[in-house]
């Protein structure tokens, strides 16, 4: 007996769930395109790597897509390493893109055309990395203590990489042409040998504000190069309506845009190894 009325209520149970549909946000799928190029000044080749994905559905996966050409500071960029994966190389002059005056990256992809426009962003070497043994909030955490010297002669942005998809922005106005250090606390306790590598990459002030909303859209859950909760307008636009190429950036139709930006960047980098 107490066996039947148990499948009675597990019956009742059961026939009193309703399905509840959701609706989630959806638009049509957009270009997401990495096209952040690091320059290393010790090397007179750069290696380029351009990556293009595809936004899918609200929950879905992000696929590779397969673009009909892209070209980069003058020059075309090719997926053979394997084909299809959405990942564009070349190699360019370091000399070349750091005595352009403007660079631009173009790219087809079904029947659209997209132009972006960048200039050569330098940076300054790191002085001196070290880890420390303060925390911020709890004893779970790694400090790590950055130290690098301004560029009195020019007016610097910086995004600094800390790696494991960590980025924070610096502007030069409160420490212009002087030496500044600068701790960073990681959310977790490294295991001893581990190495940490940090990078200062340059930034013209346009990548420093969309760095900065970018970080900010992205603290706590995704990675900075992920896609964003919002759709965050980067410097690389739509221009298939466009007469004239001079002038791309569309502002009759503000809503032509894909995910991502171009920024072609010196990089000074370093590493440590947790003790």
């Amino acid at each position: 007996m107490r066996s039947i009325a148990y499948c009675i209520f597990l019956f009742a149970l059961l026939s009193c769930e309703e399905v509840i549909e959701v609706e989630v946000p959806s638009e049509e799928p957009r270009l997401i395109v990495d096209a952040l190029v690091r320059v290393d000044p010790t090397s007179n080749i750069v290696d380029i790597e351009v990556r293009v994905g595809l936004t899918d559905a609200f929950f879905g996966e992000i696929p590779v897509t397969n673009l009909k050409q892209i070209t980069l500071a003058g020059g075309v960029l090719v997926d053979y390493d394997n084909p299809g994966s959405g990942i564009y190389k070349g190699t360019r002059s370091a000399e070349n893109l750091k005595a352009s005056e403007e660079l631009l990256l173009q790219l087809e992809w079904e029947d659209k055309l997209y132009y972006g426009s960048t200039t050569y962003a330098s940076s300054v070497p790191i002085d001196d990395l070290r880890i420390g043994s303060n925390t911020l909030f709890d004893e779970d955490e790694t400090e790590i203590i950055i130290t690098i010297t301004d560029d009195p002669n020019r007016n610097d942005f910086y995004v600094v990489d800390l790696g494991f998809g960590n980025f924070i922005t610096l502007d030069d106005q409160f420490f212009q042409g002087q030496q500044f250090s600068f701790s960073y606390f990681y959310d977790e306790k490294f295991e001893p040998g581990q190495e940490i590598t940090v990078s200062v990459l340059g930034a013209d002030q346009a990548f420093y504000n969309y760095m900065n909303l970018l970080i900010e859209q992205t603290e706590d859950d995704l990675g900075v190069f992920e896609t964003p909760t919002a759709t965050l307008r980067g410097n690389i636009f739509d221009v298939t309506e466009l007469d004239n190429i001079d002038f791309f950036d569309n502002v009759n139709i503000p809503n032509e845009f894909l995910l991502g930006y171009f920024a072609v960047v010196e990089e000074y980098k370093q590493s440590i190894t947790i003790p």
